[in-house]
């Protein structure tokens, strides 16, 4: 192992080495019989039998900066935290990765630390939404189920303060953000499809001022998940849903209508739009919270935009022979903004 070093006494290992060392079933207390390695934009996850490891990538975006370890600890303890909201018992704590002079990397160990992971139990891969959704293995039942958690949470907020103004500034710049990105010719989306979405988006911020308006002075606006899609929820007895969006405090703050709105897009995505409009309407009654439809069709035109942004930047990081299938993914995100943007106005 090449380290380098911090002072004189701590080895820093590289995240490669890192990475490898997680890699092996000796590096776990618990007897292991595989590890399966997930990299993901951000992150590697280690899947060690009744057991889930994240360990953050040293990574430094505009919405972002894990170029320190202390900063990566931080993320962690605030992920930890932040998750126990929807998944109290998934969520383990936040361990370290640590050096010791004579036995060399040791995960939980008494070392020095040179690195810190959050600690999951690892929950059942076919229970996931997302692919329970694929398999058919889900009900009506399954819906309700997740729409009461999900107005349980957001029952247990605290409104968070805003103007209406801010709000639809802050939607209105998100709104053009999308706009400028995916008007962008290298990725050939079609400028003039973007443009329509986004310009009817903008138009409802005003003629439909009067709801957005209820839902500012109803006080909705809270600090919510961040990224509620059906890959982050599991159909355990009763629901959990996992990887809030905990690295920015900014994007969590939402309507809580427009969160489940967002998974109602996503499963449409996923060809389960049925599960979505479940969710909807057993939303509303478990809330108390009688949402406009045509709210819930702007919400989810937004969330499609967004998310057809975030595809388009895959592009650029992603290796080349994937491209094709982020740009295929950007475009099924704009045809559900589109389709859900004419159903608002």
């Amino acid at each position: 192992m090449t380290l380098g070093m911090i002072g004189e006494t701590l080895p820093e290992p590289a995240l490669h080495e890192k990475v490898a060392f997680l890699r092996r079933a000796r590096a776990y207390a618990d007897p292991v019989d595989r590890v399966d390695a997930i990299e993901t934009h951000m992150s590697w996850v280690f899947l060690a039998n009744g057991w889930a490891y994240k360990l953050k990538k040293p990574a430094r975006h505009q919405f972002l900066d894990f170029s320190t370890r202390e900063a990566r600890r931080l993320d962690c303890e605030e992920e930890v935290r932040l998750n126990r909201r929807l998944a109290s018992d998934i969520y383990v704590g936040v361990v370290p990765l640590s050096w010791d002079q004579e036995e060399g990397l040791q995960l939980e160990g008494t070392g020095r630390p040179v690195e810190w992971l959050v600690k999951m139990r690892r929950l059942p891969a076919e229970q996931m939404l997302d692919r329970a959704l694929a398999a058919g293995t889900v009900g009506p039942h399954h819906a309700v189920r997740v729409a009461a958690v999900l107005a349980q949470f957001y029952r247990s907020l605290a409104p968070v303060e805003m103007t209406l103004r801010a709000y639809r500034r802050r939607l209105a710049g998100e709104i053009e953000a999308c706009r400028a990105e995916l008007e962008q010719p290298v990725y050939a989306l079609g400028p003039e499809r973007v443009g329509a979405v986004a310009h009817a988006l903008i138009a409802f911020l005003g003629a439909g001022e009067a709801l957005i308006r209820e839902r500012v002075e109803g006080r909705r606006i809270v600090e919510g998940h961040g990224d509620l899609r059906p890959e982050h929820v599991c159909l355990l007895e009763p629901p959990v849903v996992i990887d809030c969006l905990a690295f920015n405090r900014d994007l969590r703050i939402l309507d809580a209508a427009d969160e489940v709105s967002y998974l109602a897009m996503e499963c449409e995505r996923l060809e389960a739009a049925w599960f979505g409009a479940v969710v909807i309407e057993a939303y509303r009654e478990a809330a108390g919270d009688d949402v406009a439809q045509a709210l819930v069709h702007f919400y989810g035109a937004f969330r499609a935009l967004v998310r057809a942004k975030l595809a388009a930047w895959h592009t650029h990081d992603a290796p080349p022979e994937t491209r094709p299938k982020w740009i295929g993914r950007a475009l099924r995100y704009l045809g559900l903004a589109e389709a859900h943007g004419r159903a608002c106005t």
